[in-house]
């Protein structure tokens, strides 16, 4: 075989894999092809469908531009945390950064020595790997 065909075999291995781990995180019944609005932008990939709202490209551009209803675009997330509209309530999560975590945001993140910290009462998203 040659070697870029291994490499190709190789490669539609690894993105099957990764289908399935993503897949396997639902039931069957609850995958399909869908689009989301992550920060700011349609991503459109095979997933369950809570965290794929919009069934199309062209629904998800739709919402972007106003033509229905994008909770996003209230800013629901805080401290610079990225808005992702999801299918169920509350229509969206954040994904927090910068050394803050909660479902807005809106928590800072303990630092090493404080009595939150040594009682490892915060997010995983806290944890500095």
């Amino acid at each position: 075989m040659h070697r870029c065909s291994r490499n190709a075999l190789l490669l539609t291995l690894v993105a099957l894999i990764s289908v399935i781990a993503f897949v396997s995180a639902c039931d069957v019944k609850d995958a399909h092809h869908g689009c989301r609005i992550d920060n700011g932008q349609c991503t459109c990939a095979f997933g369950c469908k809570s965290e794929f709202r919009y069934l199309s490209r062209t629904e998800c551009q739709n919402a972007l531009k106003g033509r229905t209803n994008d909770i996003c675009s209230q800013q629901p997330c805080n401290n610079g945390g990225l808005c992702i509209q999801i299918s169920h309530s509350p229509g969206y999560k954040c994904t927090c950064l910068n050394g803050y975590f909660g479902s807005r945001c809106q928590r800072k993140c303990p630092t090493p020595g404080t009595l939150e910290y040594v009682q490892g009462k915060f997010s995983h998203e806290c944890v500095v790997i």
